[in-house]
């Protein structure tokens, strides 16, 4: 799977229809309307993401694979 920063992460929810609620610290936090859940996105300049919370993050959004 393809590495990508918070930054980039945080663009392609936005283009999914997600919207900045709130900063918390380095913690940018997404809500959806009609949704529940919530993007908690770490952005940490330009460091990568770690696998685990990144492809939890795509089944959310949702995001494939092909399209970071």
């Amino acid at each position: 799977m393809k590495s990508v920063s918070g930054k980039r992460f945080a663009k392609l929810a936005e283009e999914k229809g997600w919207r900045l609620a709130r900063i918390n610290g380095s913690h940018h936090i997404y809500t959806q309307n009609g949704r529940m859940e919530r993007l908690v996105i770490p952005i940490h300049g330009n460091q990568t993401l770690k696998q685990g919370l990144q492809r939890s993050l795509m089944k959310i959004v949702p995001l494939g694979e092909d399209e970071l």
